[in-house]
């Protein structure tokens, strides 16, 4: 396998980057992750380092290319940069696997390096990019429940660890041929408990009344915006006239007693872009949604950044049907050239676009709880359900149930709005919580905290969704550890790099050969 011609090499990372795509909705195989982590670690197999950046940087352009194929509504450029980007930190694990695959138990120091890549991808630069984690491929598996354990880095730990064992296994056949079967069988072991060791890890579905009563009937808004793309939300009368369209066709439903009475309306992320605050007519209209349905709304507005007017910051706001505007979540982690504009004065006048931007946002430095009607929420906006800390830090300081306010609009039809609802499903096992996805054109979810979605809208449709939701107190393993296990692992992957760069390799080519495919 060390000696694998450099053609089939390159033909290995290819395949694994198609097949990495699509792990991820809208196609959604996750069987096809470990099957492409396999891949790489065939195509990287004990070649040099540099081969390996090389090759897990192949695999990165061609799995982000597709992955990230919306991103091309915002520009050609944007897609081909963040690609690139993305793919960086997919050539720093192909390097690894390079080096570590030289040491014994290598299949080990393979998944705890998928765990390092995400780690830095996740936070370089300027925040970090959270998409195509291997976790967010395995939201509805039997890996999945591991998150309520160790949160997502588990899941990528697992999952990653699965195809090391699996590339194991093929190398183990091609190399160990009098004693391919003992070892083979050992990897199909391994591989069969990785698999269903998920199985053992409870999921709760009810709800607690530790704190509060033990659910609530939760409604969820999708009001439509008047077209789609990077104009979506331009016409802000319309997308505010098409909420309270749907709020007030749900008040009629209550009334009609075709759905209960809800006791809380989630609307979504920029289903209010006005001055929420400031403009008579908006607080008329939201003041006479919210009495019509008898309960409070959340509605999603972009205001002028509290005490910074040369900023804006984009919020989650409380609307209660007497009192009107109360407590708020601004927005804690914005998203670069989308949100704000890193080095603003060198970038900008090269980018004719970002004229549409011309005032950064603000990050927030509270976690998003919010007491909406009877439940106390942990709420986050858009791309934000992708960061562990932000989802993690508003359950901690406790919110019995996840909400999710989101626009994607701007993407619809390509598949970004289905692999937002798959995070949103591991978010839910990984904290034990229901999650409510309200998206001004979808997709709009409710999802059980076991993972399960319960109702949904789909893409291009309007209306509502009603159900009882569960609130919870407890927390799971994965609140209480925080990031620990994922800095834990990240450092065995850094020190396994480090060790295998700088060990002294065997000199003796029959030394080398012995310990071929070994653990």
């Amino acid at each position: 396998m060390s000696t694998l011609a450099w053609p089939w090499r390159l033909l290995l990372a290819l395949v694994s980057g198609v097949l990495l795509a699509c792990a991820f909705p809208p196609i959604g195989a996750s069987i096809l992750a470990p099957i492409a982590v396999a891949l790489l670690v065939l195509a990287t197999y004990r070649t040099t380092g540099p081969w390996g950046l090389l090759l897990g940087f192949v695999q990165g352009v061609v799995c982000f290319g597709i992955l990230l194929r919306w991103m091309a509504l915002v520009g050609t450029d944007a897609w081909i940069l963040l690609s690139i980007e993305c793919a960086a930190w997919i050539g720093l694990a192909g390097f690894g696997q390079a080096l570590v695959t030289r040491l014994r138990w290598w299949p080990l120091w393979i998944a705890c390096i998928w765990v390092l890549e995400e780690a830095l991808r996740d936070r370089i630069p300027w925040g970090g990019f959270t998409w195509g984690r291997l976790a967010f491929a395995q939201t509805a598996t039997t890996l999945t429940p591991w998150a309520a354990i160790a949160g997502a880095p588990a899941v990528t730990f697992l999952t990653a660890l699965a195809g090391a064992v699996l590339a194991f296994i093929v190398i183990t056949m091609a190399v160990r041929r009098r004693e391919w079967r003992r070892w083979a069988a050992v990897g199909v072991g391994g591989l069969l408990v990785l698999g269903l060791s998920g199985l053992l890890i409870p999921r709760p579905t009810d709800g607690q009344d530790a704190e509060g009563p033990p659910s609530t009937v939760a409604a969820v808004i999708q009001g439509g915006v008047p077209n789609t793309g990077i104009t979506a939300t331009d016409d802000r009368q319309q997308v505010l006239d098409n909420h309270v369209a749907a709020t007030l066709a749900l008040a009629q439903a209550a009334q009609d007693g075709a759905v209960e009475a809800p006791e809380l309306v989630i609307w979504p992320e920029n289903s209010v872009d006005f001055a929420v605050f400031d403009d008579p007519g908006v607080e008329v209209a939201l003041t006479a949604a919210a009495r019509a349905v008898d309960a409070p709304l959340l509605v999603g507005s972009v205001i002028d950044a509290p005490g910074d007017p040369t900023m804006i910051a984009n919020v989650g706001v409380v609307w209660d049907p007497e009192t009107g505007p109360g407590d708020y979540y601004v927005k804690r982690h914005p998203v670069p050239f989308g949100e704000f504009i890193p080095l603003r004065s060198l970038i900008a006048p090269l980018v004719g676009r970002l004229d549409r931007l011309p005032r950064d946002m603000i990050s927030g430095s509270e976690p998003g709880v919010l007491q909406i009607g009877p439940a106390r929420s942990a709420v986050v906006i858009c791309f934000e359900v992708s960061y562990d800390e932000v989802v993690r830090d508003a359950v901690v300081e406790g919110g019995r149930v996840i909400v999710v306010q989101t626009n994607n609009a701007t993407y619809a039809g390509l598949g970004q709005p289905e692999q937002q609802v798959a995070m949103a499903r591991l978010r839910a096992v990984e904290h034990a919580r229901a999650v409510l996805v309200a998206a001004t054109t979808g997709v709009s979810v409710v999802i059980s905290p076991d993972g399960s979605v319960v109702s949904e809208i789909p893409e291009g449709s309007t209306g509502h969704l009603v159900s009882t939701v569960p609130l919870r107190d407890s927390l799971t393993i994965a609140d209480r550890v925080g990031p620990a296990p994922e800095w834990l692992l990240a450092v065995i992957g850094l020190v396994a790099m480090v060790y295998a760069g700088v060990r002294k390799r065997p000199s003796d080519p029959a030394a080398v050969s012995t310990t071929e495919a070994s653990f």
